[in-house]
């Protein structure tokens, strides 16, 4: 394996922990990094600062703003990546419609009210059906976006809202891919998963029934296979 490590890096007002479960599974095979995407102001500096806590060569793995991240990681220094995956994540712009709902979050997350955003626009949209009443896990990821606290939230939103295009980059991905998310992704959808695969040159698809946004957590043996599967391709 042509590689130092896999970084991983998790989506908006998600830390480390989401990927607890691949950590643990992929340790004694490859050292596993968590970055989460918390430096700096846009989605360029964030990868920058990734990068700066990555080996000379790695593995990448994105998850919804984490994935986005890794297509600017990718157009920054794409020599140094030997395989990537791209979970539960988008390849578009933002919509003028959601940049103006993300300044009204903002506002609420700096009034005092982070942990009512993140319940009730957020949270919710987060996991499939069956994943909806597991109330430790809703708990673990309520608590991991208050941790991460409304500063955080500011910036990750601001870093999305002038984030690029990057449906012009599938095409130059030409290392080993994965391309994962789950049937009931309310924020990703599946048709737009099949359509990045579709255009990406060397990718696999994988597509997890009764999961939603947040596969490490919902189904964490079955990402950790896939990214071994990943990690065996040259």
């Amino acid at each position: 394996m042509n590689t130092e490590a896999l970084v991983c890096i998790p989506g908006t007002m998600l830390d480390e922990s989401l990927f607890d479960a691949q950590r643990l599974r992929l340790k004694s095979r490859i050292p596993v990094v968590v970055v989460a995407p918390t430096q700096g102001q846009t989605v360029a500096e964030m990868a920058a600062h990734v990068l700066a806590q990555a080996p000379t060569r790695f593995a990448l793995a994105g998850l919804s703003m984490g994935g986005i991240v890794a297509f600017e990681i990718w157009r920054q220094a794409r020599e140094r990546i030997s395989h990537l995956a791209l979970l539960s994540t988008t390849p578009l712009p933002d919509h003028p419609q959601r940049r103006a709902i993300r300044d009204a979050q903002v506002n609420r997350a700096l009034a005092g009210e982070l942990r009512d955003v993140l319940i009730e626009s957020m949270k919710p949209l987060y996991l499939g059906r069956k994943s909806r009443a597991d109330r430790s896990l809703l708990d673990r990821i309520l608590n991991m976006g208050l941790k991460l606290g409304a500063d955080v939230f500011r910036r990750q939103s601001a870093a999305l809202q002038t984030r690029r295009d990057s449906r012009e980059t599938l095409a130059s991905i030409d290392c080993p891919t994965l391309v994962l998310c789950g049937t009931e992704d309310a924020v990703c959808p599946l048709d737009l998963h099949v359509d990045m695969w579709r255009k990406l040159p060397r990718a696999d698809l994988a597509v997890l029934n009764e999961c939603g946004h947040l596969p490490t957590l919902e189904q964490p043996e079955t990402v950790s296979r896939h990214l071994e599967t990943l990690l065996e391709r040259t």
